[in-house]
């Protein structure tokens, strides 16, 4: 199946170097350009794509806000950030609008292409760089040790807390299997669950609600598990 991806720039040559290298890609075809959020916007409601590729800094309505309209609008239509800008607070701002990934414009062809596959096939994925500071950063925050759980986490069993504070620190679907001794099949019921009781986009925003919850700190992370070239966490309707 074709993936169809739609192109949010405010830079012409962007635009074009950009729908070269997809078009040029077998299984990918761009569908149309976007000049700002506002063009985003509708054009992902008319053209209903499976990813749009989305710069942050446009004129008029941003790509962050754009992100969060559409995503809202559809669960269907999947946005990656690629950006220049990966200040923390871009990063952050456009994960809790619905991103499923976020990349910086020196990222490699290749690993540009693997995102919108990625993606597109439910996943969600972030530059190695940006999870990094990312973990860092809610690592650096007040431990939450005696604050009572927050609202959307008390309808959650004992082994759902379980899991998320493992999903937290980045384990695979195959590395909890292993660290809670069951099978991969009540693995992905798990994870299916957190997302559908926290109303989670995909896994990465699994992560964003543990450490939102104080459930995980990076340094828990078993000394075997570190992440690879790049960070992807399975989304659960497609592959949890």
């Amino acid at each position: 199946m074709t993936i169809r991806v739609l192109l949010a720039d405010d830079q012409p040559l962007a635009r074009a170097g950009l729908r070269m290298v997809v078009d040029a890609t077998p299984g990918l075809t761009v569908v149309g350009e976007a000049a700002t959020g506002t063009q985003a916007v509708a054009l992902a409601r008319e053209l209903a794509p499976d990813v749009v590729v989305m710069d942050i800094r446009m004129p008029g309505m941003d790509g962050i806000e754009a992100t969060r309209m559409i995503t809202v609008e559809s669960l269907s239509v999947r946005v990656v950030v690629l950006t220049t800008f990966d200040t923390d607070t871009h990063v952050h701002a456009s994960l809790r609008a619905g991103a499923s990934g976020f990349l910086v414009k020196d990222t490699d062809l290749d690993g540009f292409l693997t995102a919108l596959r990625v993606v597109a096939a439910g996943d969600a994925l972030i530059a190695p760089a940006v999870t990094r500071r990312l973990i860092a950063e809610f690592a650096g925050r007040p431990g939450p040790a005696h604050a009572p759980p927050a609202p959307e986490l008390v309808g959650l069993t004992a082994r759902e807390h379980e899991v998320l504070a493992l999903v937290g620190r980045g384990l695979s679907n195959a590395e909890l299997a292993d660290h809670l001794d069951i099978g991969p099949g009540t693995v992905k019921t798990h994870v299916r669950n957190l997302l559908t009781k926290l109303g989670a986009r995909d896994r990465v925003h699994l992560v964003i609600a543990a450490y939102d919850a104080g459930l995980a700190t990076p340094a828990r992370r078993p000394p075997d598990a570190a992440p690879g070239r790049c960070e992807r966490y399975a989304h659960a309707p497609h592959n949890p």
